[in-house]
Parts: structure tokens; sequence; C-alpha cells
């Protein structure tokens, strides 16, 4: 009984300490309940605001109908299975209700990993993890400012006979694609950053890969843009070549700054 009194003592509970594997799933399992917890909550929300956020996203829409009425569309959907509406509004749940958990699921995220993180590696987290989401969300909102001259575009080769009325659902599903395709896309620069941070790439090897980087950049593009328009490929290519020259520049100065304290700390101290 002493015995086990004092290794209960001894034992000391900080993040540094070493956990065991069912300390670790335990932890795991509560952080993915409060994660799901807050993804029902949002979308609880959406839900009830169906209406609110249905005429929200029906405004590109909207738009393409008022500016070329020879297309013939009035900017309502058009439904052709009983089941369409219900499935639309829990589409449209689920993703809103992510959108609104996010904070909370990125929080859970980054309290289960900081445990087992080194100082330094620490000290990047954070940063790293606040670019992300807004150049995530940067990326979004560009997807959904070009939306409408997506939608034209496409519309424009139905052909003459064709009237434009869209299913919720399949709108619904180019739209998230495209905002998550942007989104993803606009996470380049963090990537970049990363590998040169830890010594993959340099900024030199990138400075001189930069007519590739070019090709590479339109490529992908074209493959991850849902709506295959040319104003969505070069509203995402001219901002990821922009991105793969500011991460270069931020590869320079990290790598001076990293020169000047190895230089500083390897020079004899003043007797």
């Amino acid at each position: 009984m002493v015995r086990l009194r004092r290794r209960a003592r001894e034992r000391v509970r900080s993040p540094e300490d070493t956990a065991t594997l069912a300390e670790h799933l335990g932890e795991l399992r509560d952080r993915l309940i409060k994660s799901i917890l807050a993804l029902a909550a949002g979308g609880l929300v959406v839900f009830f605001a169906y209406d609110q956020v249905q005429s929200w996203l029906a405004g590109p829409y909207r738009d393409v109908c008022q500016a070329n009425p020879d297309f013939g569309c009035t900017g309502d959907f058009l439904i052709t299975d009983p089941l369409d509406g219900f499935a639309t509004r829990m589409r449209v749940s689920g993703y809103g209700g992510f959108i609104l958990a996010l904070p909370v699921i990125l929080w859970q995220a980054w309290r289960f990993v900081v445990p087992g993180l080194h100082p330094k590696e620490k000290r990047y987290a954070v940063p790293f993890v606040l670019a992300a989401t807004v150049l995530f969300l940067f990326g979004a909102a560009v997807a959904w400012f070009t939306l409408p001259k997506a939608l034209e575009f496409l519309v424009s080769f139905s052909g003459e006979s064709v009237t434009a009325a869209f299913n919720p659902g399949r709108y619904v599903r180019l739209v998230t694609l495209m905002m998550v395709s942007f989104g993803l896309g606009f996470l380049f620069p963090v990537v970049l950053v990363f590998l040169q941070l830890v010594g993959v790439v340099t900024p030199r090897a990138l400075s001189s890969a930069r007519r590739y980087a070019l090709v590479v950049i339109v490529v992908v593009a074209a493959v991850i843009t849902p709506s295959g328009d040319p104003y969505s490929l070069l509203a995402l290519a001219v901002p990821m070549y922009v991105f793969y020259e500011l991460s270069i520049l931020i590869g320079w100065l990290v790598a001076r700054r990293r020169a000047k304290v190895a230089a500083r700390s390897a020079s004899p101290s003043p007797a």
C-alpha cells in the first residue's frame, strides 16, 4: 500500500509526460465527442436557418439569370425527385455545421497534438494553424465571387433551346467543391514554407524551378477546379503563383535570420 501511494505521488501529470496508449485513446475519444457535439450543434443551427442559407447560396444563380435573360431562368431551383428537398437540406446542414464547428474542431485537434510537440514545434504550430485557416477561408471567398462568371460560362455552352433550371442538390455540391478546391489551393504557400523550414527544399531550389512551377500550378488548377471554366482557372492559378513567389521570399528571410543567429552564436564572446 505504501509503495502504491508513493508511486501515485511521484507521478507528475503534465503535457510533457509520456502517456500510455489507453490514455491517448481516451483523450482522442473525448476530443472526438466534443467535435461531434459541436458539429451536431452547428448542423442544427443551419437546419433551422435553411431558408436564409439557401437564399444566400442561390445568390450567384439569381445574378446570372438577371444578367442573362436569354438563359430563360428565374433563379428558382428545380426539384425532380421527392427526396431532393430533404436531401439538399441535410447536405447544406452538414456543410454549414462543419463550417460553424470548425473553430472547435481545430481547437480540439490542437489540444490533442500539442502535448507531443517539442517547444520549437509548438512555436511554429500556432502561426501555421492560423495562416492555414485564414488562407482556406480566403480561397473559399475567392471561389464564391468567381462563381457567377463560372455559371455564366457553363450555361452559355448549353445551347439556345435550353432553359437553365438547376437542381438544388447538384448546385450546392458544385458550390461546395468550388470553395473547398480554392481553399485547398490557397494552402499552397503554407506547405512550401513548412518544407523550407524543415529543410526539405531551399529557396534557391524553388527560385530556379519557377518555369516548371508555373506549368504545374496551371495544370493543378485546371484539374482541381470542378467547373473547368477559364475564369475559375485563372482565379486559382494566379494567386497560387503569387503565393509561390511569396513563399520563396519568406524562405530567404528565414534563411537569412538563421544565418545571422548561427554567426552570432559562433563568434567568440568578448573577454
